[in-house]
């Protein structure tokens, strides 16, 4: 088994890189926002407070979501490995993840960023608001989620640095080249 962490701010790539990842390695991806979505849009106890936190442009307190990452990893006890996107988004958050894997037995194997600038940012999620109509896309709460990443989850990034289990990837480009840059990652 090897688990993987897709890392980036809004609008980097990731849900695009997870699922050409998911094709190719058959990883069981596991995305915060997918899940706040999917409970918001079910309207579950669960999603009407996750709705409330969103619709605020805050972060989704740790427990909530270490909570809803265990339930999905469990529901996949046969799994070949997980794809994380979107987790974690701070060091309590990746020490909590690493305790949870470690008591599963596993480990995050790979940590990889996206890099991509604020501005390309902007002007993906412009093209993805108008294209698929996410509420989290609109301008205000994009505003606070990038300030968010830039000023508070990019610190994850040293942690696992540390640990030597980060890696870079340019994530401006054609979507194919980034796809190969990350794979030659996973697969040397």
């Amino acid at each position: 088994m090897r688990n993987l962490v897709l890392f980036g701010p809004p609008g980097a790539g990731k849900g695009t890189q997870s699922e050409k990842l998911i094709a190719k390695y058959g990883f069981v991806h596991i995305s915060t926002g997918d899940l706040f979505r999917w409970h918001t849009k079910n309207d579950t106890p669960l999603g009407k407070k996750v709705k409330e936190i969103m619709n605020s442009g805050a972060l989704v307190p740790d427990e909530i979501t270490i909570s809803m990452l265990q339930e999905e990893v469990s529901k996949n006890p046969d799994a070949t490995g997980f794809l994380f996107d979107g987790f974690p988004r701070t060091v309590p958050q990746a020490e909590a993840l690493d305790a949870f894997m470690k008591k599963n037995g596993t480990a995050i194997h790979y940590v990889i960023a996206l890099d991509v600038s604020e501005a390309e940012l902007r002007a993906r999620i412009a093209k993805r608001r108008n294209e698929s109509n996410r509420p989290d896309d609109e301008e205000e709460k994009l505003n606070k989620r990038v300030n968010e990443y830039f000023t508070k989850t990019v610190h994850v990034l040293p942690f696992y640095e540390k640990q030597g289990r980060l890696k870079t990837v340019n994530g401006i480009g054609e979507i194919e080249n980034i796809f190969k840059a990350i794979c030659t990652i996973l697969e040397n």
